[in-house]
């Protein structure tokens, strides 16, 4: 059964120091991991210096990115991945 981030539980700073652990184990830059979630540069910017709090939207798509690199076939990248995953959020199983 996969477990699921409750990543709307997360305040900050620490979802900032979340966007930033994620972005960096993508190896992206802020401009490139803002491209790739549809934001803009300054967006990810401020959500990683603490100015911003990401929508429950946005919360929701890191917590899906999060869940899919954690099933990469990339071993390094699915250990990092659930290394942030411990580190930030709560686990719980998914409701039937």
């Amino acid at each position: 059964m996969l477990l699921q981030p409750k990543a709307l539980g997360i305040k900050q700073p620490a979802v900032g120091y979340l966007v930033q652990d994620l972005r960096q184990a993508l190896r992206l830059t802020q401009k490139q991991f803002a491209a790739h979630l549809g934001v803009t540069f300054p967006t990810i910017n401020r959500w990683e210096n603490g100015h911003a709090m990401p929508s429950p939207l946005a919360l929701k798509q890191l917590a899906l990115l999060l869940n899919q690199l954690c099933e990469s076939p990339d071993v390094a990248l699915q250990e990092r991945s659930k290394a942030i995953q411990a580190k930030y959020c709560l686990l719980e199983e998914p409701k039937a």
